[in-house]
């Protein structure tokens, strides 16, 4: 890769990139809407988000283009002698980017924040259908100790 990667939050602004991300694959493209104006419901998200300490949600950058997206989330926790947990949630790479480790270099970030803020580990989870994903995830260390439940509502 040529050019550093820039990590910054992400303003209203990069919400229609975030999106877009987020629909730009098998599964988000069956959960997203990227047509048109951003639903009421997706900018109260955004309000929220942004309003609280203890949620980061980023944009990473190359040569000025918006390559990539994460949303980490840091979860006081009374286990681990009250420890903190990094939650990590929504990572998308660019589909034109994929491949060029910019994926590895988010999580690197991602990890450094987490013990930035003393976190005892980094949890996310992943849909057993994304074998790619879940390919990656253990090549970069994460190990999958849990089996993960949802009880879905809507």
């Amino acid at each position: 890769m040529n050019s550093e990667l820039k990590f910054r939050l992400a303003t209203q602004d990069d919400l229609h990139d975030i999106i877009r991300m987020l629909a730009d694959d098998v599964l988000g493209a069956k959960r997203e809407n990227i047509q048109g104006v951003l639903s009421e419901k997706i900018l109260h998200a955004f309000k929220r988000i942004d309003s609280d300490p203890n949620q980061e949600l980023t944009i990473v950058e190359l040569n000025g283009e918006k390559v990539a997206t994460f949303h980490l989330t840091f979860i006081q926790y009374l286990n681990y002698s009250g420890g903190l947990r990094a939650q990590v949630e929504a990572v998308r790479t660019d589909s034109k980017y994929r491949g060029q480790g910019i994926g590895t270099q988010v999580f690197q970030y991602i990890i450094r924040r987490a013990k930035e803020q003393d976190c005892d580990l980094v949890q996310l989870t992943t849909d057993k259908k994304r074998s790619d994903a879940i390919r990656f995830y253990k090549s970069i260390g994460f190990s999958p100790t849990h089996e993960g439940m949802k009880l879905k509502l809507k």
